[in-house]
């Protein structure tokens, strides 16, 4: 049996119908704080584009904007930031919203922190070669 959603004993229908203000309560204090502040003009656009084309793919930069209800079943491309040079790493993290993310963040879900991958030792990397010659000739 599937698990029901509920966000602080709300249901999904009752926390899908909810004002933004009504919603924030719901919330932690800082996204809660966030929300009271309002948002930013680049968030506000990406809200009329999600209700303008609800079935398009939305790539945006804000990894900050807090995923509201109306986000829910729409798709985005997250940056997760610059690639090195000559790097062939895929900049953006497709991202399909779902009731349990509400309330997060957009960043929380492409992390921009890549595995290192360290290599041979360089010169003065360890105590042997603090004595070796850099002479060549």
């Amino acid at each position: 049996m599937a698990k029901e959603f509920a966000l602080r004993g709300k249901t999904w229908d009752e926390v899908s119908g909810m004002t933004i203000e009504e919603f924030a309560r719901l919330l932690s204090s800082r996204e809660r704080r966030t929300l009271r502040r309002g948002l930013t003009e680049m968030q506000k656009k990406l809200l009329e584009k999600i209700k303008k084309t609800p079935d398009k793919f939305h790539k945006t930069h804000l990894r900050g904007m807090i995923i509201l209800p109306e986000m829910v079943g729409k798709k985005f491309g997250v940056y997760k930031g610059g690639a090195a040079e000559g790097d062939k790493s895929n900049k953006w993290v497709t991202l399909s919203v779902t009731p349990q993310m509400v309330g997060f963040r957009l960043g929380d879900f492409a992390s921009p922190i890549k595995r290192v991958q360290h290599s041979a030792p360089g010169i003065g990397a360890s105590k042997s070669t603090k004595h070796a010659s850099m002479r060549t000739t």
